[in-house]
């Protein structure tokens, strides 16, 4: 009998519940934005996805944006920030396919542009042009800090043959 290994294993549900409540830490740490929800709650979630793997990533990055969301009432609605965590974990795992494939400089780049711009468009439904001309450099901003964060641990845990 061909049994497959289980995703739940209780080592990742171990190291996820570590990694989650680090996003949550970060949640309270904001960067200036319109919304106040521009915080460093992907970067456990960023490196989870290139160390651990991409659903593993998604998971940590999406409960990480819904952290931060909560702590500021939500302020662009729940439908709307439960469409950005779904964004943030397409963005982990466009991370973690892109370390793996092709180099951690390319995923670096395209996870900060693909959240600072494309995460930032998605306001224009509910905001137009100027909300989302708003969002654009803290957005960048915060992607950029929170994806060097977890790059640089990637690297150093990396280096160390930890994982």
């Amino acid at each position: 009998m061909n049994l497959k290994k289980s995703f739940w294993t209780p080592k990742r549900m171990a190291r996820m519940a570590i990694l989650i409540a680090l996003s949550a830490v970060g949640a309270f740490i904001k960067i200036p934005s319109p919304s106040g929800t521009v915080a460093l709650d992907s970067a456990p979630g960023y490196f989870s996805a290139a160390a651990f793997g991409p659903l593993e990533g998604a998971l940590v990055a999406s409960l990480g944006h819904l952290f931060t969301a909560a702590t500021t009432g939500l302020p662009l609605g729940l439908p709307m920030h439960l469409i950005i965590a779904v964004q943030q974990g397409l963005w982990a795992i466009l991370f973690s396919y892109l370390i793996r494939r092709v180099n951690i400089w390319v995923a670096i780049v395209a996870a900060t542009l693909c959240n600072g711009i494309i995460a930032a468009a998605s306001v224009i439904p509910i905001g137009g042009i100027p909300l989302f001309l708003t969002f654009l450099l803290p957005l960048t901003v915060g992607s950029a800090v929170n994806v060097g964060i977890a790059a640089i641990a990637y690297q150093t845990v990396k280096k160390s043959k930890l994982i």
